[in-house]
């Protein structure tokens, strides 16, 4: 037995809605937001304390079953380090993986399933089949990141089969990726409610990332920079500014005063189409992706 052929014999019961929070582990503040929502999206189910597993050779899920009291829902997690939306030569092998933790983490969070695959159980050696969106994954990530977003529809395609959830939560830190998911559920006719959840931030500003162990001590210091430099152009747009070429160059000036950061991109786009804007109305994204040092950071606001 797999653990995607027990993953398929653990559907929701009844009418249980499932909302499922899919990760690639390094749990964090926001992650954990995600699951607080999920779980009101469930239904408010309560949280047991007893979890039993499904043993076997291959198998690594866990169900937490609760008793007749429990509520109406339940919340999935995934943990899945997908091999698909790195690069060559980019931080697979080195990415978080403290599997303990995030264990801990979802058991006191009160998540009801525990989803983590083994790579080849997701992907078969001779797979051919992958999922592309073809229009939002070429601007901001998908310019900078080829084939990024080929891997991140693939695996979330799968999981929503697997798992079969009535809703999953995506967290908009990740808005094109919320974007290209909101597609490919519409143009592919999943049955399934997509939920985006406000980027959750450290008390500085900067937005929770698993990728934010990776920046040295000065180079953390100098992250919030990204945070000051969305907030003030929201102000611009507030006092009368429509110009998106200037707002992209008063936030390239502003972060480039960080002697860390390595600006990848900063654009004003639709937050529909994600296609650049040249005036900031409504609909309006600012995006931001900035190296410091190694690690690449990305941010956003809403202007209009």
């Amino acid at each position: 037995m797999s653990s995607l052929a027990a993953v398929r014999r653990l559907a929701p019961e009844g009418n249980q809605r499932r909302v499922l929070v899919a990760t690639m582990g390094g749990l964090h503040q926001g992650h954990l937001e995600l699951v607080r929502l999920a779980r009101e999206a469930a239904d408010g189910a309560k949280v047991e304390d007893r979890m039993w597993k499904i043993e076997d050779r291959t198998s690594n899920i866990q169900h937490r079953r609760s008793s007749a009291e429990r509520g109406n829902g339940e919340v999935a997690v995934s943990i899945f380090v997908n091999p698909l939306q790195f690069e060559p030569g980019a931080d697979y092998e080195r990415y978080p993986r403290p599997e303990k933790a995030d264990e801990d983490l979802c058991r006191a969070a009160g998540v009801d399933l525990l989803f983590r695959p083994a790579p080849d159980e997701m992907y078969r050696a001779d797979c051919s089949v992958t999922v592309e969106e073809h229009m939002l994954s070429q601007t901001l990530c998908g310019r900078s990141r080829p084939g990024h977003f080929r891997g991140v529809c693939t695996v979330v395609a799968k999981l929503f089969h697997l798992l079969e959830p009535d809703a999953a939560v995506f967290g908009e830190k990740d808005f094109q990726q919320l974007a290209i998911i909101r597609r490919m559920v519409r143009d592919l006719d999943f049955p399934i409610e997509i939920i985006a959840v406000p980027t959750v931030r450290e008390p500085d500003g900067v937005a929770c990332s698993s990728r934010n162990q990776y920046l040295s001590g000065e180079e953390r210091r100098q992250a919030p920079m990204l945070r000051s430099a969305l907030l003030q152009a929201a102000e611009r747009v507030r006092d009368g500014e429509t110009s998106a070429e200037k707002l992209i160059g008063e936030v390239q000036q502003q972060i480039s005063t960080a002697p860390a950061a390595r600006i990848d991109y900063v654009e004003v786009v639709e937050t529909e189409s994600l296609q650049r804007r040249d005036t900031v109305g409504g609909g309006s994204l600012l995006a931001v992706a900035v190296f410091f040092g190694k690690t690449r950071l990305i941010d956003n606001i809403v202007l209009a």
